[in-house]
């Protein structure tokens, strides 16, 4: 929707807005992401554009029975009503559009939503040889980012994503779920070598769940790599309002871990969804998401897993990222280099990304309505921020957020504002 703020100013409010160095003219990150400086007078806010149904065709799995009636805000499928091809405002409208959702993630609007998700799940109690986790599963509301409503959503322990499980190969689980909902469940875990009794499909291995009652899973962890455990009844409607979380399973040998394995820093689930509140990266949407924070010189992993409907390509702009697993199975001598990877719905992959060059990279969906319209960015947007080690600007101090410190150490001048 063009911006009435920009549209109505006078030539002495003008906005000059200059991308010089920085991928001008891209339709995507168009340097956003790249900020050094932001006058807030130059980024009157936008206005949101509403949520509606996403791609045509695809059927809206809140109307079928027992489903809740569908709502504009909480529809499995729903997407940022944007504008397509043919609908761009005028440059102006767009630019100041752009460059304020950009400011709020400049300024670390991923650390100000609670509610945080994928967290880790901790310690779990010991019953003899039995590593077991509860869980509960919940009706919650969720927030995308920190400007629309909250959603009423679904999650494990409270959140969406539900937190993250990790174990040894080798260990003997047991994962409690208490239904806590009004309708009834199942779980699967995504992935892994099971019992047929524990496999999570109501009506063919187990009964569902209940409301009020619980069902216990029990394992051995046998299939190391990227997994996940989701709901697998009513699962297009339940998924999508995010009952997701990540269930990781490290090698019993300590040398085949990532960390010795790869040599990497950081261990990053990444959980795509495209139902309830758009596309989403862990629950959240640009500018909400949160970016990837690693010093020169550091490798990390990234593990994609796709919990939605859609396939979506991850772009790394800067460097390219080493695949060295899919579906929790090292590729070994058949692992490859790129910068854009499909992930199609239920598929993980394990990405090794080389952090060599120090500045804020765009990180996002290479469906371009997926991540921009003509507001500018939203969705399945984030950055890969590269700073020099001796950095130690942080949000959390009040001082530069770390995207638009490491973005004007490497000398971004993606938008500078000036008043004429």
């Amino acid at each position: 929707m063009p911006n009435e703020a920009a549209r109505s100013a006078t030539p002495s409010q003008t906005i000059d807005l200059s991308r010089r160095g920085f991928l001008r003219g891209a339709v995507l990150a168009g340097g956003g992401v790249m900020a050094a400086t932001v006058v807030a007078a130059c980024t009157p806010a936008a206005t949101s554009a509403p949520w509606v149904y996403g791609p045509a065709g695809v059927p809206n799995p809140t109307t079928g029975p027992g489903a809740p009636g569908p709502t504009a805000e909480a529809s499995p499928g729903a997407s940022h009503d944007h504008g397509g091809p043919g609908s761009s405002p005028a440059a102006g409208d767009h630019d100041a559009a752009a460059a304020a959702v950009v400011k709020r993630f400049l300024d670390g609007e991923a650390a100000s939503v609670d509610g945080l998700g994928n967290q880790p799940f901790g310690e779990p109690k010991r019953d003899g040889d039995w590593k077991v986790f509860g869980l509960t599963v919940d009706k919650i509301t969720h927030r995308i980012d920190a400007v629309k409503d909250p959603v009423d959503a679904l999650g494990f322990n409270g959140t969406w994503p539900g937190p993250r499980i990790d174990v040894i190969e080798g260990d003997k689980v047991r994962a409690v779920f208490k239904n806590n909902l009004d309708e009834t469940t199942g779980i699967h875990f995504h992935g892994q070598q099971l019992p047929n009794n524990m496999d999570g499909v109501p009506h063919i291995t187990q009964d569902p769940i209940q409301p009020g009652a619980s069902f216990a899973y029990e394992f051995t962890a046998r299939t190391t790599g990227s997994h996940m455990y989701h709901s697998h009844h009513n699962a297009t409607d339940q998924v999508g309002r995010g009952l997701l979380g990540a269930f990781i399973v490290h090698p019993k040998d300590p040398s085949q871990r990532v960390d010795r394995k790869y040599g990497v820093s950081q261990d990053i689930v990444w959980i795509s969804n495209d139902s309830l509140g758009g596309f989403t990266i862990n629950g959240r949407g640009f500018p909400a998401t949160a970016p990837l924070v690693a010093n020169r010189g550091e490798k990390i992993l990234v593990r994609f897993m796709n919990e939605g409907v859609m396939m979506h390509p991850w772009h790394l702009h800067g460097m390219p990222m080493h695949v060295v697993a899919r579906d929790g199975y090292e590729l070994g001598s058949a692992s490859f280099r790129c910068d854009t990877l499909g992930v199609n719905p239920g598929e993980r992959w394990d990405v090794v990304i080389d952090c060599t060059e120090p500045g804020a990279w765009a990180f996002h969906c290479h469906i371009l309505p997926h991540a921009e319209g003509q507001d500018g960015m939203y969705g399945m947007v984030t950055a890969l921020v590269v700073q020099e080690p001796s950095a130690k600007t942080t949000a959390s101090t009040g001082a530069a957020s770390p995207v638009r410190a490491a973005a004007a150490a490497a000398g971004s001048t993606a938008l500078e504002c000036r008043i004429l």
